[in-house]
């Protein structure tokens, strides 16, 4: 949607990311704990989930040495950990999904609901919110500037369900089964892959345009993204780029 940007965007425009990078570390150890504990074992070739958690790492600039020092640790903990899925609504009754990886059920539970409460929303039960989102592989491919028109008349052949230009970047939507074929085939076009990872795409979207109204949101979405067993937030908000504007530059 030309002149609007959607809460994954958002995040990536104000650089909204784990505060450190020991932070970041203990967040993928937990998504590869999970993905050798519910997806098979800790071989990436027969294991999809791990392989995708692997790749994520990887795309988050995470060093070979680090990613084969937590597969190491996170197989010895993988019966610690599980995914948790919470769903919600936020402020303005915006649509959220969040995916938490926890050794404490009770106590995750606890946190995020105090979290929606304290934000003016509020938990609710499976499929509450789901329904209006799909789940999908998001591959963001690096933008050439001078070749815009070449690259998305290249890249809307390669088996992708939908794509768009943003910021500097294209996003790819791909079934999640396909994302490793679909990425191959753009990186033998010579274009850059800036991450992929598995995502909640919403069907609908929730659109502020009061400045007010979007920063709460925002703040809320945020606070939810900082929790440490949160490890993706997703949201239907939709903000015009010059409300978005006047929160970035107040």
């Amino acid at each position: 949607m030309s002149g609007h940007s959607h809460y994954a965007t958002i995040k990536r425009q104000k650089g909204l990311k784990d505060a450190s990078k020991g932070k970041l570390f203990s967040k993928l150890s937990r998504i590869i704990s999970v993905a050798i504990k519910d997806g098979g074992g800790a071989n990436p070739e027969s294991n999809h989930k791990l392989r995708m958690a692997i790749e994520t790492a990887r795309a988050a600039n995470m060093p070979k040495d680090n990613v084969d020092r937590i597969l190491k640790h996170a197989e010895e903990k993988a019966n610690d950990v599980q995914e948790v899925v919470y769903e919600g609504f936020g402020p303005s009754g915006v649509a959220v999904i969040v995916l938490t990886i926890t050794d404490n059920k009770n106590r995750t539970s606890q946190e995020i609901k105090n979290i929606f409460e304290r934000g003016g929303g509020s938990l609710g039960g499976p499929g509450s919110v789901s329904f209006n989102f799909t789940p999908s592989g998001l591959i963001l491919v690096k933008k050439i500037p001078e070749k815009v028109e070449e690259q998305l008349l290249k890249l809307i052949d390669v088996g992708v369900e939908d794509l768009e230009e943003v910021d500097d970047s294209i996003e790819l939507y791909v079934s999640h089964d396909k994302m490793r074929e679909v990425a191959e085939v753009v990186r033998s076009f010579g274009y850059e892959i800036v991450s992929q990872d598995l995502v909640q795409r919403p069907k609908n979207y929730l659109v502020v345009k009061d400045v007010g109204g979007a920063n709460k949101i925002l703040n809320f979405l945020n606070i939810l993204d900082e929790q440490d067993d949160v490890q993706k937030v997703f949201a239907n908000v939709d903000i015009p780029d010059e409300i978005l504007a006047e929160i970035s530059h107040p």
